[in-house]
């Protein structure tokens, strides 16, 4: 049992690791493969990258599920976990796009579909094949592992960052060392392998094989079996939506938060994240051992319950912590912009209008506005008028520099951060809560799932659901939540989007989650 939890832990952790290591680097892989001449719309674009790999889960979750429920556990995660190696290994190759102009993007999108195809079939294979060896008593417990194992992909990918930054300079690590992390991939597939090929088929699926009880078409009988489609409604809605959202906004989030809101200096963010979500990765094990103890729904309802009280404070706490100046000086000057045709298009590389083209460029500082419509374009900081009539509107990096010079008039301080050691523990605390409900969540999931559905279609069942949840609402969130802070000029406006999908999975939750001691739903 130790080899099968440590073989599918560890390959978990390198195929998520693989998958992460993009979000950890989006800010210099945005200025390598997406340059738009707009700040706002470069993280846009990198973001976009990042659902695009999301996007392309739920078509590896049928490829794979139905390989997995035809030929076979092991072999299937065999296949998955080297498609991740070579896709990311393959991101660290690819030139910079002004050497090879748009055919970079273009490539760099391509290796993310196949990163999200590989990943689609990797969570349900490691999580059946763990929940098919684990005794029913332990099966939360033991499965709760893989669960802490994604985010051990995304502690390694940390690590691997800050280890390689600091081996050589910071001139170094721009040009070309930032590279070194994907690169390394191959050497984490080698381990995965290695680890996997010791590995035996599920006895579970031994024994369908054995009688014959394998699945016709497992996609088909996915959406025909007696009783799975509302099964998979409930997976869907009620359970991969809400956890995918609550971890992403505990940790990609919150990272992104720190390095363009709060303005924290990269290394530092990037070192409160990591410590945080290694010391969260206990409370996934913990609340599935629990699981086993009360069942699977109550940690779930209860941890969305928490999340929709708990979110907006949490980040509020993580801000004041961060970059008190900062927030001091929003408080103390804040900034109102009024005038015709005041709208921010951030998919747009120049604003039409003069009023868009301020908030953009607020947008782009980390700065919050509140709006107004009048007549006469106007910009106030602390209800003192700035003179818009000498913005020039038509040089963009001019218009910076004077923004920048009204702001920090007005006692903004544009210089990165670094947070003392109270500070940094008291984000640590705000992040470790914000795990703990993820745990919360998280935790029970793999146990949960893989008792929802019948063996001979288990894998095709359990993947597609949960790769639909975790591909569009996770997969994109950090793209709608960067939107709708660049449309609103509130660096909080983005949680919104993570509080009504856990809203929607608290209410599907408590309708279609059984209650009770846990057991398996279909025979």
């Amino acid at each position: 049992m130790r080899l099968v939890i440590a073989a599918s832990s560890m390959g978990t952790i390198f195929e998520w690791y693989d998958f992460f290591i993009y979000g950890t680097l989006a800010g210099i892989i945005g200025k390598t493969f997406f340059p738009a001449g707009n700040e706002t719309l470069q993280v846009l674009l990198v973001w976009a990258g990042f659902a695009v790999g999301f996007g392309f889960r739920p078509l590896g979750a049928i490829l794979f599920g139905f390989l997995g429920d035809r030929l076979g556990r092991k072999y299937t995660f065999l296949v998955t976990v080297t498609l991740m190696g070579i896709a990311t290994a393959g991101v660290g190759l690819i030139p910079s796009a002004a050497s090879i102009g748009l055919a970079a993007p273009l490539i760099v999108i391509l290796l993310r579909v196949l990163q999200g195809l590989a990943l689609g079939g990797e969570y349900g294979g490691a999580a059946i094949y763990v929940a098919e060896h684990a005794p029913p008593e332990k099966r939360g417990f033991y499965t709760g592992f893989i669960q802490a194992s994604v985010v051990g992909g995304f502690v390694l990918s940390l690590i691997v960052v800050l280890a390689c930054k600091g081996m050589m300079s910071e001139a170094t690590w721009n040009a070309w060392g930032w590279r070194a992390p994907f690169v390394l991939s191959v050497a984490l597939l080698a381990i995965s392998l290695w680890m996997r090929m010791k590995l035996s088929e599920s006895p579970v699926f031994r024994a369908m094989q054995e009688e014959g009880e394998l699945a016709g078409n497992p996609f088909v009988e996915s959406f025909s079996y007696p009783g799975n489609p509302k099964r998979i409604f409930i997976a869907l809605f009620g359970v991969a939506a809400g956890l995918t959202v609550i971890w992403y906004t505990a940790m990609f989030s919150a990272l992104s938060f720190l390095k363009g809101a709060m303005r924290v200096e990269d290394t530092h963010a990037e070192v409160i994240i990591g410590i945080s979500a290694a010391i969260g990765m206990v409370f996934f094990v913990a609340f599935g051992k629990l699981s086993d103890r009360i069942g699977r729904k109550s940690p779930i309802v209860i941890g969305y319950a928490l999340t929709l009280v708990l979110l907006f404070p949490l980040y509020w706490a993580i801000g004041n912590a961060a970059n008190p100046g900062l927030t001091a000086a929003a408080e103390r000057a804040p900034v109102v912009v009024a005038g015709p045709d005041c709208s921010n298009h951030p998919f747009d590389a120049e604003q039409p209008t003069d009023c868009g083209k301020l908030l953009a460029d607020l947008s782009g500082a980390g700065v919050s506005y509140k709006l107004a419509h009048v007549p006469v374009l106007a910009m106030t900081v602390a209800g003192k008028p700035m003179p818009v009539e000498q913005y020039p509107f038509a040089d963009k990096k001019a218009r910076g520099k004077v923004l920048q010079g009204w702001l920090t008039a007005a006692g903004y301080d544009f210089t990165k951060v670094r947070p003392d050691l109270g500070s940094a523990l008291r984000i640590g605390l705000a992040l470790v809560a914000m795990m703990a409900l993820s745990g919360a969540t998280y935790g029970p999931v793999a146990a949960l799932l893989s008792e929802m559905f019948p063996a001979r279609i288990r894998y095709s069942s359990m993947s597609i659901p949960y790769h639909i949840g975790t591909g569009y609402f996770g997969g994109f969130l950090p793209l709608i939540a960067s939107y709708i802070v660049a449309r609103t000029g509130n660096p909080y406006a983005g949680l919104w989007y993570t509080w009504v999908v856990v809203a929607v999975a608290l209410v599907v939750a408590l309708w279609g989650l059984k209650g009770g001691k846990p057991r398996d739903y279909a025979g």
